[in-house]
This record gives C-alpha cells, sequence and structure tokens, in this order.
C-alpha cells in the first residue's frame, strides 16, 4: 500500500536545490519523490511502511533545508516586504557607484574611495542571501546558483579592496576609463564595484519579481478556497446558533435562507429550493432540490428556506478536492521541466570549472592578471540562469491558478503540455462559452393580450426573486419602463 504525502520545503533559492532534495528523497528506500521549487513543496509516494513523515523530514533536513506537513488552513500570502527593502537599499547605492564607473568626466579626486562605500553595503547586505545560501549548500558539498552569484561578486568585490588598498586604484587622481575592449594589464589598478554592485541588484530584482508572481499565482488557490461559507446558522434543538464553518461537524443541521451559500456538503431535511451550482458546474440555470436531495457547500441557495444534514467537511468536501486536485497539479512536474531541473543540476559545477578554466588559459597565454580576472568572472556572473528552472513550473502554477479561478480544472502538468497537440475542443455545458446570465428574448402574449403589459406584470411580479430566469424577466422589463409595485398574497 503506498501512500501520498506533501511537505512544504524552506530554504529553497533555486531549481538546482529542488533538484538536490528530490534526488536525497529519491535514495530512500521505497520513496518516490517530486520537488517543485515555484510552489516549494514536495510530492512523496511511500510505498515502505517503515518510512515516516519524520523520516522524509530529517532526509531534506540532512540536505540542508527544511520541511514540515502543511496545516490545513489556506496557506498565507509570501511576505515581499524584507526583500523590496534591500532591492530599494542596494539600488540607490548603486545607481551613483554605475554612473561613476561609466562616466569618466564625473570621476574626481577620491571617487574610487566613494564607490567603495556606496557598494559594501550592496554586497554584503544586498547579496547576504546569495552568500548565506551559497554557505550552507557549501558545507553539505554542493552548488547552486546561489554559489555563482555569490562568488561572481566576492571576487569582483575582493579584488577591487585588494587594488585599492594594495594596489595603484587608491591613488587621487586615478580614473576607470570606459571600455568594450579587454586589454592586457597587471590588474593592481582596475577596480570592479560596479559589476559586483550592479549584478547584485539586478539579481535581488530577479528573486523579489519571482517571490511575487508566486505569491500572486498562489492567491488564485486561496481564491477558490474562499469561495465557500465564512459561518453558518446551526440547529440546536429549536435554537438557530452562528458559528464559524469551521466548528460544524457532520451531522450538524443547519439553515440556509435564500441567497445564502451553503455551508458544507449535505443533504436536504426540510425545505425544497433551486440552488444555483454555476461556480462547481458552469450551469447557469439552477437545480431544483427537496427533501432528501444531495447538496453541495458554497452552491448558493435561490429561492426558499433549507434545512440540511451535514454529511462531509474540511477536506472531504467537493470544494476542499477541486481544491486538493489544483494543488496537485501546481506541484506535479511536466517533461519540459524535468528536463529543465535535470540541466540545473549539472550546471553550476560545469560553469566553475569552466571559469577556472578561462582564468588558467588567460593566464597562461600571457594576457595578465587583470583580462584573465575579467574573463573568469564574466562566466561566473553571466551563467546565473535562474530562470531556466523558473520559468516552466511559474508559469504552470499561474496556468493552473488562473484557470480554477475561471472555472478550469487542470488534472495535472502533463494534461497541461499534452493540450499542444489538441486539435478538436468539444464543450456542453451551459456557461462554458456563454455569458453563464440569462436574457429574455421574447414574450408570446395570449390572444387578445397585450405583449407590453404582460411583460410588465410578469417583471413586477419577479422584481423580488433571485432566481436567474425571474432576473432576466425583471431586468426586460424594467428596460421598457417602469415596474408597477407587488404586492405578497
Amino acid at each position: 500500500m503506498t501512500n501520498l504525502i506533501e511537505l512544504e520545503i524552506g530554504g529553497m533559492t533555486c531549481a538546482s536545490c529542488a533538484s538536490r532534495i528530490e534526488k536525497k528523497l529519491n535514495r530512500m528506500g521505497g520513496v518516490t519523490a517530486t520537488v517543485n521549487y515555484a510552489t516549494e513543496k514536495a510530492a512523496v509516494t511511500v510505498a515502505d511502511p517503515a518510512v515516516s513523515v519524520a523520516d522524509l523530514i530529517a532526509t531534506v533536513e540532512k540536505t540542508g533545508y527544511t520541511a514540515a506537513v502543511p496545516t490545513p488552513e489556506p496557506e498565507a500570502p509570501r511576505e515581499t516586504d524584507p526583500l523590496r527593502t534591500r532591492l530599494l537599499v542596494s539600488l540607490v547605492l548603486t545607481i551613483p557607484v554605475i554612473a561613476l564607473a561609466m562616466v569618466p568626466a564625473w570621476q574626481f579626486e577620491y571617487w574610487q574611495w566613494l564607490s567603495l562605500t556606496l557598494a559594501a553595503p550592496v554586497v554584503v547586505y544586498g547579496g547576504l542571501p546569495f552568500h548565506r545560501a551559497a554557505w550552507t549548500n557549501l558545507r553539505h558539498g554542493a552548488a547552486t546558483m546561489d554559489t555563482l552569484v555569490s562568488m561572481g561578486t566576492l571576487a569582483a568585490f575582493g579584488w577591487s579592496v585588494w587594488a585599492l588598498f594594495f594596489g595603484t586604484a587608491g591613488e587621487p587622481g586615478m580614473t576607470h576609463p570606459f571600455r568594450f575592449a579587454i586589454e592586457r594589464g597587471g590588474g593592481s589598478g582596475s577596480i570592479y564595484l560596479e559589476a559586483a554592485a550592479g549584478v547584485t541588484v539586478f539579481i535581488l530584482a530577479g528573486r523579489y519579481f519571482e517571490t511575487r508572481a508566486k505569491r500572486r499565482a498562489g492567491a488564485a488557490l486561496r481564491a477558490l478556497l474562499e469561495l465557500g461559507a465564512k459561518d453558518v446558522g446551526v440547529l440546536r434543538g429549536d435554537t438557530e446558533v452562528r458559528i464559524p464553518v469551521g466548528q460544524l461537524a457532520v451531522g450538524d443541521r443547519f439553515v440556509v435562507r435564500p441567497g445564502e451559500k451553503i455551508a458544507t456538503d449535505g443533504v436536504v431535511e426540510e425545505g425544497s429550493s433551486a440552488v444555483d451550482a454555476s461556480m462547481l458546474t458552469g450551469e447557469s440555470v439552477p437545480v431544483e432540490v427537496g427533501v432528501g436531495d444531495a447538496v453541495v457547500g458554497a452552491t448558493v441557495n435561490a429561492g426558499g428556506r433549507l434545512v440540511v444534514r451535514a454529511t462531509r467537511i474540511g477536506a472531504d468536501t467537493q470544494l476542499a478536492q477541486m481544491a486538493a486536485l489544483v494543488e496537485r497539479a501546481q506541484t506535479g512536474k511536466a517533461q519540459v521541466q524535468r528536463l529543465a531541473d535535470r540541466i540545473s543540476g549539472v550546471f553550476v559545477p560545469i560553469v566553475i570549472a569552466i571559469a577556472v578554466g578561462t582564468l588558467g588559459y588567460w593566464l597562461g597565454t600571457g594576457n595578465g592578471a587583470t583580462a584573465a580576472f575579467t574573463a573568469a568572472v564574466a562566466v561566473l556572473i553571466i551563467a546565473c540562469p535562474c530562470a531556466l528552472g523558473l520559468a516552466t513550473p511559474t508559469a504552470l502554477l499561474v496556468g493552473t491558478g488562473r484557470g480554477a479561478q475561471l472555472g478550469v480544472l487542470i488534472k495535472g502538468p502533463e494534461v497541461l503540455e499534452s493540450t499542444r497537440t489538441v486539435d478538436t475542443v468539444v464543450l456542453d455545458k451551459t456557461g462554458t462559452v456563454t455569458t453563464g446570465q440569462m436574457t429574455l428574448v421574447d414574450v408570446v402574449a395570449g390572444e387578445g393580450e397585450d405583449r407590453d403589459e404582460v411583460l410588465r406584470l410578469a417583471g413586477a411580479v419577479e422584481a423580488g426573486s433571485e432566481h436567474p430566469v425571474a432576473r432576466a424577466i425583471a431586468k426586460a422589463a424594467a428596460e421598457q419602463g417602469s415596474l408597477p409595485r407587488s404586492r405578497g398574497s
């Protein structure tokens, strides 16, 4: 017997992190795991009963990350304020550093020391998330995209500090000409503070927009869960008591008035009405229900008063199962994403090897330390394809979440990926390719009756109803003029 376990993973900073965790989990006996960087979750199938949730969490923690079983509450929005503050501070400090380095006319006598003063907080404070992640991975014998960023920015900053304090770059009147070509030289008079600060800001900006995109995509799933009712009137004997939906228990009898949402899945015990289930089925015409009929939570009572006995609550309801289906689709991986993850897993070591080889080649051919260092740092900095491992899972995350908001449930990423081969689409639901709102097309009056008067009287009778057919009649009648007041019998 296999068990499907979901874990929330913390500490991941790039796709190669997810790849490392996935490999570690899959090495456990009887375990098949898929780790999604975009959703920060792992879907683990356990076939060995000896493997517990604690064992899975311990394996993830040994890899250098955190893991926990998700709480039943909807996920809270990811906080981006600290990251935004770090980005804004770094951006303000970096702009003058880049401007001074790129415009020789602005390079006053001690401009290089001002650049050092401004760039140091950017590299240390702004780049702290990358340095911390790189150090954590190094202690576990691994390298990720953060390793490239940390090595590149620290190398550029470290060389600049050495050139300022021990070389000739700190001398008064030193200028930094703007050139596109690499020239030979000793390197003691060259600084790369603008590269260190600029790359830090660039990667920080990408990380911020990535986090914001994931938070907004997660909001689609939370919006689906929020379709349900928030409180409910439960019958305790002959008395109705309002309680939060979370306190509702199987077997409780609750009241649903006209216009209210049905709190949870159940069976009608008293009353009859029409229930608007368009959020569930797409069908705009309400379904007539009576005693003994099943009703679904989050659908709307469009007619009379109902008393319903709860049969399913919480994660067992149809709405919760719909949300779980969307979440599983977001956690899974399409084939193209698996390919990107495999590339990300071996990319970093290859890039580091190429950078070292580049440094050795330029030094060996007598091109000078400056040219060699510039080429090596360029390899480290420019080869940071965070989008490689992020683009596909983020597209799946946003696509499945937005689909859920529009009433389209996607079973998994493989299904979404296979739609590229679809050449025929068959639709059978009212509201799928229509507005989902009924409108009056024509009025056929009896012999000797005035058509407009029939519509006016019918509109007056239906004006107080919430039924879609009634609303369509009332709206068409109101467009012809004022309606007479209807009196109840």
